[in-house]
């Protein structure tokens, strides 16, 4: 209800009254959970990243190999962060940054930040079991999650898309990203062992 009301009319023009009466509650009721809007909206920007890090600790505890964790992994980052509402909900977490820089930290915590220690983390593992092959599993970690979103979220925030990203273009970007990395960090690139020529003759 809260999520619906700053989307759709905005972080200032939303009042925590408004948001009370669009719940069928009073505004004591609202604040008895709730100290401010600031603390409304934090909550709401951690019920969003919910969804997501859930998703994302399923790929990395899969089991699954390294490129179908990655692939996994990209594929619902990049989907989650261009879908029209969390573009929305960017927006106003960035405007009110300023003033607040808690909102900001809130999202960054539960977000990017999350996401970069879960994957570096999951390549630390993928190293010891001889899959990963870097000296730098943070920086690795960093230059997949840059490839697989790119520009786009900037691009969400800076001018209204007419379609969010569709599912064919999603999966072919994060298929590149994958290639890029497991060519670069994988101890066999992805059809190396097909592409070897025989030596039995």
């Amino acid at each position: 209800m809260a999520e619906r009301a700053f989307l759709g009319q905005g972080f200032t023009e939303t009042t925590m009254q408004s948001i009370a009466a669009a719940a069928g509650a009073s505004k004591e009721t609202l604040y008895r959970h709730f100290k401010s809007k600031d603390d409304l909206l934090i909550e709401i920007v951690l019920a969003r990243t919910a969804e997501l890090r859930r998703a994302l600790d399923g790929d990395v505890d899969s089991g699954a190999g390294m490129a179908a964790v990655l692939t996994h992994l990209g594929r619902n980052l990049l989907t989650a962060v261009t879908t029209p509402d969390t573009v929305a909900l960017l927006r106003i977490v960035i405007a009110e940054t300023v003033r607040n820089p808690d909102l900001g930290l809130s999202l960054y915590t539960a977000g990017p930040e999350r996401t970069n220690r879960l994957l570096t983390g999951y390549l630390a593992a993928a190293k010891s079991r001889g899959e990963f092959h870097g000296d730098d599993a943070a920086l690795a970690a960093s230059l997949f999650l840059g490839s697989v979103l790119g520009n786009e979220p900037l691009v969400g925030l800076l001018r209204r898309p007419k379609h969010p990203m569709t599912a064919k273009a999603i999966e072919a970007r994060v298929g590149e990203a994958v290639t890029l990395f497991m060519t670069r960090y994988a101890a066999t690139p992805p059809g190396a062992a097909e592409a070897a020529p025989s030596r039995t003759g």
